[in-house]
């Protein structure tokens, strides 16, 4: 073996170390950039710099393999040196694009008498066989091998063990990624189970609530008839049941109270005011007048007392139905009619305006089969037919001939108790 022979082969293992040395460092930072945590991924929100990183090791590289003591510097293996190192820059972006080019400035460095090392070439490969599906990147490595063995650039060993770390790189980061996403959905079960468990721990405290009202009532109402039964025969028997009785009754209030504060929302405070009624219609739509909107109420029949629950559902209706119309109608008009009844009080609110999606409204029908989520104006009307239900009333809403919109509701007169 002659000593330019020799020289030849240390130079092309010189070659090939370093153009493995720097298929593995990429390797291994996309590796740990892709699988590290949020805090740590810098690397991949900063994409563009660190393909500028590896598109100047990689030329660097490529150059002081190029540049060695019996090679003389020229423009034409600098221009195609720095250009097939450039071509990394844009890796992630058009990764085939890419490793065709810098093959194709490889072989021009061959044609010119030079002898590369192969770097980019390895790198844009390590590429193909990161981002691509097996199959693809299985279609690239094998005339990639064969091209730089052919041109006595990279050994087909080398070649192979690259793309092999490309490959993995993929496995790995698929890996992570499963990972991290199972994670999340562990995550996300237990918080789903944890609110489960709250509701249903409500639930059952609700249901000692229930029992703990029945009770104190029904031991009250026993006290206060037994009271009443003996009040002028034993005034004195009737002022210790009337006692008993008030303390049971404080009890109770103490016990309810409890219960509301841990049935309610965490984080939500107690509301002090008082519940609306149909006394406060008036400055309801006192308020929407100032606003600038037209609302006359009407009030037909003769007013009788009604029940709490009975009013507060019906000051609510009313709310929502105004608050519907200038949400998604923009009246010009509205017109709210309470008629007192024997048999309970029926509301009526009309408007005229156009709905956002006039089409999908339905005809005046009952709720029960009308489409309350079919479009955005509805959803106000899923808690009007709740409240209108539970006091076992009937809610209808539609378009009328003429082009009004019209909420109608008969809250019996019993409902509210």
């Amino acid at each position: 073996m002659t000593v330019e022979a020799a020289g030849l082969r240390r130079l092309r293992a010189r070659a090939e170390a370093v153009a493995a040395a720097v298929a593995v460092a990429v390797a291994a930072t996309a590796t740990r950039v892709r699988g590290a945590g949020p805090g740590e991924r810098w690397a991949a929100r900063r994409a563009p710099g660190f393909d500028l990183l590896v598109a100047v090791a990689a030329t660097i590289a490529e150059l002081s393999l190029l540049l060695n003591d019996d090679h003389l510097a020229r423009t034409s293996t600098v221009v195609l040196a720095v250009s097939s190192g450039g071509a990394l820059t844009a890796r992630r972006r058009a990764p085939w694009r890419v490793l065709l080019a810098t093959l194709a400035l490889a072989g021009a460095l061959v044609a010119t008498g030079d002898s590369p090392g192969g770097v980019p070439a390895l790198v844009a490969l390590f590429t193909v066989a990161e981002r691509a599906d097996r199959r693809r990147a299985l279609a690239a490595l094998v005339p990639t091998a064969v091209l730089l063995a052919a041109l006595s650039i990279v050994s087909v060993p080398v070649t192979a063990g690259v793309w092999a770390l490309g490959a993995y790189a993929r496995t790995h980061q698929r890996y992570v990624r499963a990972l991290e996403e199972r994670a999340a959905d562990l995550q996300r079960e237990q918080e789903q189970l944890a609110r489960i468990a709250v509701h249903e721990e409500r639930a059952s405290i609700a249901r000692e609530l229930h029992d703990i009202v029945a009770h104190s009532v029904t031991v009250m109402l026993i006290g206060v008839r037994g009271a009443r039964d003996v009040l002028h025969t034993s005034p004195d028997r009737a002022d210790e049941t009337l006692a008993r009785v008030e303390r049971s009754g404080e009890q109770s209030l103490v016990e309810l109270r409890r219960m509301l504060a841990v049935l309610r929302a965490p984080g939500t405070p107690a509301d002090a005011r008082p519940a609306p009624s149909l006394g406060d219609l008036a400055r309801l739509v006192a308020e929407y007048r100032a606003a600038g909107l037209p609302v006359e109420l009407r009030v037909t029949g003769e007013p009788r007392s009604l029940p709490d629950g009975l009013e507060l559902s019906a000051y609510r209706i009313v709310e929502e139905a105004l608050t519907n119309a200038v949400k998604h109608a923009r009246p010009s008009q509205v017109v709210i009619t309470l008629a007192h009844r024997d048999h309970g009080l029926d509301i009526e609110v009309v408007n005229d305006g156009v709905a956002a999606e006039p089409a999908r409204a339905p005809i005046l029908g009952d709720t029960r089969n009308a489409p309350v989520t079919a479009a955005p104006a509805r959803h106000g009307l899923i808690g009007m037919r709740e409240r209108t239900s539970v006091l076992g009333g009937e809610l209808e809403f539609g378009h009328q001939r003429g082009g009004w919109f019209r909420v109608a509701a008969h809250l019996p007169a019993g409902g509210g108790t």
